[in-house]
């Protein structure tokens, strides 16, 4: 028997992973807050629910994709929630990057119907999530990441089982902490090179083409240059950073220089100033 899967969020990343899915023959079931978001589905296989609890009683396997742990938790949990429509076998698949802590909370209601929870946060951006690349981290049973696969493996590549639930978000949350440091390095980088009386717009070439490249400078180039210069993508990071400073703090774990850095980026653009100096655009 075919799995069926649903999903909810249909934003940036969202969208291209459940065209992904619906592109793939998956009988899927889509619910938005915002019919709008719908509307590139409506020439699709795709089948609307009225109701996440709706959507959740026609799938197998429900996917997440909503902004941060209240989202999650009112759309898994709230009034004609998922587990309002989910039966026994269900799996719940949270792809937005939140608390640990939050995925454990819903895992414990959801078993009491019968209902596995994972968490699952990608990464990548939109441009993977359409080519089907993203980087898809698993944490909870092997089991429920086996029967989960063939839908995650229609938008991931790789899709790693990280270990038990939370695994895979604090994987997650290193991953985008790491990501903000690179991005202190490369706003550092351009600014000494300034510094030095090199060309700015030739610096960037060479040191996207060089070895100490990363995909942290590209988004530092983003920050000094970009049409946003204030760094948009900086409040997701903050609260990625944040949630892992917390976690980090109650491990009892040594962050080393990694939040230190990532904080530097951060505390910049909070203040609107462009790494480099200057006054935003």
């Amino acid at each position: 028997m075919m799995i069926r899967s649903g999903f909810i969020g249909l934003g940036n990343i969202g969208a291209p992973m459940a065209r992904r899915i619906v592109d793939a023959g998956i009988p899927t079931t889509l619910w938005a807050r915002r019919s709008e978001t719908l509307d590139p589905f409506r020439d699709t296989a795709a089948a609307f629910a009225t109701t996440p609890a709706e959507l959740a009683a026609a799938s197998d396997v429900v996917g997440i994709c909503v902004l941060d742990d209240a989202a999650v938790e009112d759309v898994v949990t709230g009034e004609n929630g998922v587990l309002a429509g989910a039966g026994p076998g269900t799996i719940v698949a949270v792809h937005s990057t939140v608390s640990p802590g939050v995925c454990e909370r819903l895992a414990a209601v959801a078993a009491k119907a019968g209902v596995t929870v994972v968490d699952a946060p990608v990464s990548g951006g939109a441009g993977p999530a359409a080519d089907g690349t993203l980087l898809v981290m698993v944490g909870g049973p092997e089991e429920a990441y086996q029967r989960s696969l063939p839908v995650l493996s229609t938008f991931g590549n790789p899709v790693i089982h990280m270990g038990p639930l939370g695994s895979a978000q604090l994987a997650k949350l290193v991953n985008n902490t790491l990501l903000t440091a690179n991005a202190a390095l490369g706003h550092d980088a351009l600014e000494l090179g300034e510094a030095l009386g090199i060309d700015p717009d030739k610096l960037a070439e060479a040191l996207q083409a060089g070895t100490g490249r990363s995909f942290g400078l590209g988004m530092a180039l983003g920050f000094r240059y970009g049409p946003d210069r204030s760094g948009a993508a900086s409040i997701l990071l903050g609260k990625d950073v944040g949630l892992l400073a917390r976690a980090a703090a109650a491990a009892g774990a040594d962050t080393g220089a990694l939040l230190e850095l990532a904080e530097t980026v951060l505390a910049r653009l909070a203040h609107g100033t462009p790494p480099g100096g200057g006054a935003p655009a």
